[in-house]
């Protein structure tokens, strides 16, 4: 499999944790969203997702683009472990948590949309994150066990994690959320959460490494 990722993007930030956690070799192309006025944009990598967003992967013959349509394709072909809970309940409950952070609060405090907010663009974010996580603070009181959904990580952990790395960027403060930051914490002591953080990838600039 080939992914084709930026370093501090959240989305291939997740799919790169879902691949680490099922234990997928893959190859790693950066598509970098700021030099040369935006790499995914050009007609190359335009070929590969006409959306001209990261991530994409190569895998299986075929080129899948948007994170959870990966990660279901994953899960689908590459069970073991699950990401997604047997329960029909936590199932809903993983879908909604993901659906909470991938569609109601990473797209408004995405890098094309800032751009266009100009000198409030820092407000803007913190203002979609902070309404944002006032719902998950509150989703999560009645899911969470160690993580997400109860004890077992699921595909809702790995929306989470690179989200809350959005809301540090953008400095919001996180004392009102205790449930997001425990998780967060938790989660990130696991090795395929680390080995993907933003901080430890091919295309991190050098002041940026761990």
């Amino acid at each position: 499999p080939i992914l084709y990722s930026y370093y501090r993007s959240s989305c291939s930030w997740r799919v790169r944790i879902a691949l680490a956690l099922k234990g997928i070799a893959y190859d790693q192309v950066p598509v970098n969203l700021l030099k040369d006025g935006g790499q995914q944009f050009s007609a190359e990598f335009k070929a590969l997702n006409p959306m001209k967003q990261v991530p994409a992967l190569k895998i299986d013959g075929i080129i899948l683009s948007q994170s959870l349509a990966i990660i279901h394709y994953l899960e689908e072909t590459r069970p073991n472990p699950r990401l997604l809970p047997q329960d029909p309940k936590k199932r809903a409950q993983v879908r909604m948590i993901s659906d909470h952070i991938v569609s109601g609060i990473q797209p408004l405090q995405n890098l094309s949309i800032l751009e266009r907010m100009g000198e409030k663009k820092m407000e803007w974010a913190q203002h979609c994150i902070t309404s944002g996580f006032q719902a998950l603070e509150q989703i999560l009181q009645h899911t969470a066990g160690r993580y997400c959904v109860g004890d077992e990580v699921s595909m809702a952990d790995l929306c989470l994690v690179p989200q809350v790395f959005n809301a540090e960027r953008y400095k919001v403060d996180l004392a009102p959320y205790p449930t997001i930051t425990k998780i967060n914490k938790a989660l990130l002591e696991l090795e395929a959460f680390k080995v993907s953080h933003p901080s430890r990838q091919p295309d991190t600039p050098a002041e940026m490494r761990a």
